[in-house]
C-alpha cells in the first residue's frame, strides 16, 4: 500500500484537504497520513488540531514550528527541519501540499531533495503579495500538479510544467460546500453562541510586503465595521508577520455587542455560517471563491487577492474607511444573480482518486524537465 502524506498548517488549507484524505481513508490501496503543524498548534488561533483529531482520521503527526521571533524564513527552516525528519522516518510514496503558505513550501522542498513526488494542490493561480511568489515556486518544486481550473493549467503550462503532470480537478473546498452533511444553521450559531439574526463576517489578514501600513489598515478596517452599525461575526488573521496589529484591533471589541470574535470556526461550520450572512468583508480567499458560489456578495479590501477573481458579486475596495463604509451601503442595491466562476462541480475527490489508481501518475520522472513552449 501507498503511503500518503499530507501535510496542513492552517485551519484553512485543512478545510480544502479534508475531503482528498476521507476519499483515501477506506482505501485498499493507499493509506493516508497527516503532518500537522502551522496555525494548527496555537492555542490563541483555536489549537484546530482538535478538529483534526475529531475528524477521526489516523496517522496524525504533530508538529510545533513557531518560533521566538515568529519570522516567515525561521518558521520555514524549522518545518523544513521537522518535516525532513518525518519523512525520512516514514518513507513516504506521495507528499500532497496545497496552496501558498511556507508549509507547503517546506513540504516541497523536502520532497524534491529526498527523492519524493510531491503533488501541490491549487497551483497556477494569481493572488497578491508574497503568497503568489511562494505558490509558483511550490509549483516548480512539485511534480504533479492538482488544479482548479483550466486558467490555472494553461499558467503552469507557461511555466514550464509537463502537460501531463497537471490535472484539473476543480477546488476541494466545493465538495464540502455542496456536501449533505453539513450542519444546520441553528447548530453552527449555538456552537459558536452567535446571537444575531443578521450578520455579516469579517475576515481580514496581514499582507506582508505591506507590513509597515499594516497597523493603520487594521485600525481603518475596524473602524469601518463599527462605524457601520451592522452585527459582525469576526475570524482571527492567519498568523502571518503583521497579524498582532489585527488581533489587537480585535481584542478592543471584546465587549461590544455587535461584534462576535473568534479564534478559528471548523471549515462546516464556517460554510454554514457564511452561505447565509448578509455578505463578507476583509481580504480572505473565502470572499472571492467560496462567497461567490453561494451568491453571496463579498467586500474585497486592498491588495491581497488582486487580479485573483472578477465577479459582479465583489466589491472591491481600498484600505481606507470612508472607502470600505461606501461599499457596505452598496451591498443592499448590488444587483446580480447567479454567479459565473469556475473551480470546480464538487468532485474534486472522486477526480483525486481516480488519478492516484492511474499507474502513470507514479511512473512521473522525479526528474524535473522544462517544456519551451
Amino acid at each position: 500500500m501507498k503511503k500518503i502524506v499530507f501535510l496542513s498548517g492552517t485551519r484553512a488549507d485543512f478545510g480544502k484537504i479534508k475531503s482528498l484524505i476521507s476519499v483515501l481513508k477506506n482505501s485498499e490501496n493507499f493509506v493516508p497520513h497527516i503532518f500537522v503543524t502551522g496555525m494548527h498548534l496555537e492555542k490563541k488561533y483555536g489549537y484546530t488540531v482538535l478538529e483534526i483529531e475529531k475528524s477521526g482520521f489516523d496517522n496524525i503527526f504533530k508538529f510545533e514550528n513557531t518560533t521566538s521571533e515568529n519570522t516567515m524564513d525561521l518558521t520555514l527552516a524549522k518545518t523544513i527541519q521537522g518535516f525532513s525528519a518525518y519523512v525520512n522516518k516514514l518513507k513516504p510514496d506521495l507528499i500532497v501540499i496545497h496552496g501558498d503558505r511556507v508549509e507547503a513550501l517546506a513540504g516541497a522542498i523536502v520532497g524534491s531533495l529526498n527523492n519524493v513526488l510531491v503533488a501541490h494542490i491549487e497551483g497556477g493561480e494569481v493572488s497578491g503579495t508574497i503568497d503568489e511568489l511562494i505558490r509558483h515556486s511550490v509549483s516548480k518544486m512539485s511534480h504533479l500538479h492538482f488544479v482548479s481550473n483550466t486558467e490555472a493549467k494553461n499558467r503552469l503550462l507557461q511555466m514550464g510544467e509537463l502537460p501531463e503532470s497537471i490535472k484539473v480537478i476543480g477546488s476541494p473546498d466545493v465538495d464540502v460546500m455542496f456536501s449533505d452533511d453539513l450542519p444546520s444553521l441553528e447548530a453552527s450559531k449555538s456552537h459558536y453562541e452567535i446571537t444575531f439574526k443578521k450578520y455579516a463576517i469579517a475576515m481580514f489578514h496581514p499582507v506582508t510586503t505591506e507590513i509597515n501600513e499594516m497597523e493603520t489598515y487594521a485600525k481603518c478596517f475596524v473602524t469601518a465595521l463599527l462605524e457601520s452599525g451592522k452585527n459582525y461575526l469576526i475570524v482571527f488573521p492567519n498568523n502571518d508577520l503583521g497579524s498582532k496589529y489585527i488581533i489587537e484591533e480585535y481584542l478592543a471589541l471584546k465587549n461590544n455587542k455587535k461584534f462576535r470574535v473568534l479564534p478559528s470556526l471548523r471549515f462546516e461550520y464556517f460554510l454554514v455560517l457564511l452561505k447565509n450572512a448578509d455578505f463578507i468583508i476583509g481580504n480572505s480567499s473565502a470572499g472571492v471563491r467560496e462567497a461567490p458560489y453561494y451568491n453571496l456578495p463579498t467586500i474585497n479590501i486592498g491588495t491581497r487577492q488582486q487580479n485573483r477573481v472578477v465577479a459582479k458579486s465583489i466589491l472591491n475596495s481600498s484600505y481606507k474607511t470612508k472607502d470600505i463604509l461606501e461599499c457596505i451601503s452598496r451591498v443592499p442595491n448590488l444587483n446580480f444573480k447567479e454567479v459565473n466562476i469556475s473551480f470546480g462541480n464538487g468532485n474534486s475527490s472522486k477526480l483525486f482518486f481516480e488519478t492516484l489508481k492511474d499507474n502513470n501518475i507514479w511512473q512521473l520522472s522525479k526528474q524535473k524537465l522544462f517544456r519551451d513552449i
